[in-house]
């Protein structure tokens, strides 16, 4: 075996490390519960549980302009920011919502945590609410984010569901798994509000 090949035969391993850390990485991370109720094609209906959540909003309505800004005021909060400088797990996924005035950004708390053992914030940026419980319509797509590729699969999702005669409201969650760093697996998610009713049309499951 020569030196190209032994050269090419190192980097090949050295790849599949890294790969599999940041598989194992991702995997550690908590993730916010959810129950899936039927796919149908590329769409995955779920239902979301209620979850206390930590918000920020900013004036920046795009994908590029808030992301970063936004991820470092509540990354601040998790990592002791707070009154008592508690440290609070980190959990996936990163939550994101466009409007046409503002954009919000939400950190899923960890289970077990309520606004009665949360640390109160110390910026009065950051907002402590439950989110409601919730049927969704999702479509996972893979690589890294864009406001270009945002907008696309938000047409293709509302699309899918006009197909299967599901009702929205023209609004998406955005929704992303990875650090900045991970350049493999990674997940994002386009995901829309439906009703109980088209949520649960083909299943005979209920939650509640």
């Amino acid at each position: 075996m020569n030196k190209s090949t032994l050269i090419i035969a190192g980097v090949v391993v050295l790849i599949l490390v890294i790969i599999f850390i940041f598989y194992m990485t991702m995997g550690n991370t908590p993730q916010q519960p959810y129950k899936e109720v039927r796919k149908v094609g590329d769409i995955e209906i779920r239902y979301y549980p209620k979850a206390w959540m930590a918000t920020v909003k900013s004036e920046e309505i795009t994908y590029k302009k808030s992301s970063n800004n936004n991820f470092q005021k509540l990354a601040a909060y998790i990592f002791g920011s707070n009154q008592g400088k508690k440290e609070i797990a980190m959990t996936a996924p990163v939550r994101m919502d466009f409007e046409e005035t503002q954009s919000e950004m939400s950190f899923v708390m960890p289970e077990g945590y309520t606004i009665k053992n949360l640390p109160a914030p110390l910026s009065n940026e950051i907002q402590l609410h439950e989110s409601e419980a919730e049927y969704v319509a999702v479509l996972r797509f893979g690589g890294y984010a864009s406001d270009d590729k945002i907008e696309e699969k938000k047409k293709q999702l509302f699309a899918e569901l006009e197909s299967m005669g599901i009702q929205h409201n023209n609004k998406i969650h955005y929704l992303g798994y990875n650090a900045p760093w991970d350049i493999v697996f990674r997940r994002n998610e386009v995901v829309a509000t439906i009703s109980r009713e088209d949520a649960l049309k083909e299943s005979n499951e209920r939650f509640n």
